[in-house]
């Protein structure tokens, strides 16, 4: 079991930022929001604030958002349009849309200011099926190559929607145990009793596959989940539908708090549809809320120090906390903790 320090404090929460959420493919938002020069997508990734435009040129670019003076902001949080450039809103400097520093606004005259040397930091940014990823690694390997194992069972005739719908919950948990209850199929008929009127829940199976884990179980007549369920390293998933599909992304707001964003790409056609999941997964994500702010009041409590995963249901935890210990260079955990 990965130590339950790993899951507690600021500490744990800045260490997860720098070695693991900053580091790793990241999803932001739908290309159809970027459709024209100056559309952008502002957000929060890994503590870091980010933001993905459309360039003159047409295509995308990425960078901190963050102004080279002082550090203002260059857009709000959120989508938009900035025109032709960046005006950062504190002091009003003005970068090009590929981040080199067009005008430090009457700055005045500083020996030794050179503006070509204090253009945005910049970001990877890449896109998959009409969705938009940063990563703030540089030397990252190429999206395609992560989601490759996504990639060959996707459906070939599934089009790319455009954004739907989105819905936001907050969830009093680290991350890490938010991630942890996703990866797991052994709690269903305790804390989803329902899913078996949907799905065969005894016969539900998890399978790693590089860096994606698939949940998979058997459909009941008339079953709303019905599809292809994929989690990626390491906090994203995105479950296929027979008529759309849906990205769920769990972001680290604090060490206690998670935000589930819940991005819904879905035929038009068939939209009235949609009523009958968020009935499902609004009941799914309020028991799921309600037993991981247990189970992180309870990591907090001090009494848990380590337990033990089960072999037949909890293969998916034991190789995502190998991945976290990987990540801060501490060894690998062992799946049972020694009893005391």
């Amino acid at each position: 079991m990965l130590a339950v320090d790993f899951y507690i404090g600021e500490d744990a929460l800045k260490a997860d930022r720098a070695r693991i959420l900053r580091r790793t493919w990241q999803f932001v938002g739908p290309r159809s929001a970027l459709t024209q020069a100056g559309d952008y997508l502002a957000d929060v990734i890994g503590g870091a604030p980010v933001v993905v435009v459309r360039n003159a040129e047409g295509g995308l670019a990425a960078f901190h958002n963050v102004c080279r003076h002082r550090a203002g902001a260059l857009v709000p949080d959120g989508e938009g349009n900035c025109g032709g450039q960046f005006t950062c809103r504190y002091h009003g400097w003005k970068y090009t849309l590929d981040g080199r520093l067009r005008s430090a606004v009457d700055f005045g005259q500083a020996p030794g200011f050179d503006p070509r040397q204090y253009g945005l930091f910049p970001i990877r940014v890449e896109t998959w099926r009409g969705m938009v990823f940063v990563n703030l690694d540089l030397a990252a390997p190429p999206l395609a190559e992560f989601m490759a194992p996504l990639d060959k069972r996707w459906a070939a005739d599934l089009p790319e929607y455009a954004l739907t719908e989105k819905r936001t919950h907050l969830i009093g948990c680290n991350w890490k145990t938010y991630v942890e209850n996703y990866l797991e199929g052994y709690h269903l008929n305790m804390v989803h009793p329902e899913f078996d009127q949907d799905i065969v829940v005894a016969d539900y199976k998890v399978e790693i596959e590089g860096e994606v884990i698939f949940h998979s179980a058997p459909a009941r007549d008339g079953s709303v989940n019905a599809g292809l369920w994929a989690w990626m390293w390491p906090n994203l998933a995105i479950n296929a539908y027979r008529h759309g599909y849906m990205v769920e992304r769990m972001t680290a707001v604090g060490p206690n708090t998670t935000r589930l964003d819940y991005f819904y790409f879905f035929d038009p056609a068939r939209t009235a549809e949609l009523a009958d999941m968020f009935v499902v997964s609004d009941r799914v994500t309020k028991q799921d809320k309600d037993v991981c702010e247990e189970v992180c009041r309870n990591l907090e409590a001090g009494v848990y120090r380590g337990g033990v995963l089960s072999p037949k249901h909890e293969a998916g935890i034991a190789w995502f906390q190998a991945k976290v210990a990987e990540a801060h260079g501490a060894p690998e955990p062992s799946r049972m903790a020694a009893a005391s």
